[in-house]
């Protein structure tokens, strides 16, 4: 397993399946602790998506950097850094705008 997002998901549906499984049902005790954990995963998953459109950064590989929408609406007090053709810069929203830094060279 690569543990992915998509590998999250197929266990996450093979527990579904054998939860309705009608012969051999999932132990429910099982089923519970799966989910608890799979929720742990879930929430640092939303971390890293955050610090993905902040750093710009590509995360560890769990969440695909492509699916990151790094256009959205930042909230205020959010940073977010791009790479430049001479550097980068850093966009951090304010009240009432933003602030934009340049690093050349970087």
């Amino acid at each position: 397993m690569k543990n992915t997002i998509e590998d999250l998901r197929n266990v996450l549906f093979d527990t579904l399946h054998a939860l309705k499984s009608k012969t051999e049902p999932m132990d429910i005790d099982r089923a519970l602790a799966m989910k608890e954990v799979a929720q742990v995963i879930v929430n640092s998953a939303k971390i890293e998506v955050d610090h993905m459109r902040i750093s710009g950064g590509t995360g560890s590989g769990f969440i695909p950097e492509k699916s990151v929408d790094r256009s959205r609406a930042m909230l205020p007090g959010e940073s977010r850094t791009e790479l430049t053709q001479g550097g980068k810069k850093t966009i951090t929203t304010v009240p009432g705008g933003t602030v934009t830094r340049h690093a050349m060279g970087c």
